[in-house]
């Protein structure tokens, strides 16, 4: 027990449920990947930590978003390739195409709003949503209290 009397969780019950649904949006890309498209409406919003180590993009994207940035995966998109521990994709930012490289590590947050489904991953140095997306555009970010997405967060099962 620790000092507020609960039990130390010796299994890691926060680390394995985090790597479990990073699981379900490895899955979802690799759908997208061997479709080589996105069926139906559906496209990824994907926000992620531009800083974390593996993350690799060029480096003035990086100046251009030094904490997180958010991409598109829709129509304009190539090479996407899945990984157990990353994903690789090209996108066109300003008319220019870009390779990234995406640790699954670096994800935040995972929103596909064609069907309203969202995954906000919870880690101490994820700030709060962009708000910008690569395009220059307003963020369309999962909403968290309205409507009917489906946002999948871990806070409502945590001991306070």
């Amino acid at each position: 027990m620790d000092r507020a009397g609960s039990a130390k969780d010796h299994i890691g019950y926060q680390a394995l449920t985090q790597a479990a649904l990073k699981g379900v949006v490895r899955a979802a890309l690799q759908k997208a990947g061997k479709l080589g498209a996105l069926p139906a409406g559906h496209h990824f919003y994907i926000t992620f930590r531009t800083r974390t180590p593996g993350v690799q993009m060029a480096d003035y994207l990086k100046d251009k978003f030094p904490d997180e940035m958010t991409i598109v995966i829709q129509h304009q998109y190539w090479d996407l390739e899945v990984t157990d521990d990353h994903f690789e994709v090209i996108l066109k930012f300003s008319g220019v195409p870009q390779h990234l490289s995406i640790p699954f590590s670096a994800i935040a947050r995972f929103f596909d709003p064609s069907v309203n489904f969202g995954l906000q991953f919870d880690d101490a140095e994820t700030p709060a949503l962009p708000s910008r997306v690569d395009s220059g555009r307003p963020a369309a970010a999962a909403p968290t209290s309205s409507g009917d997405t489906t946002i999948v967060s871990l806070d409502a099962f945590r001991r306070k």
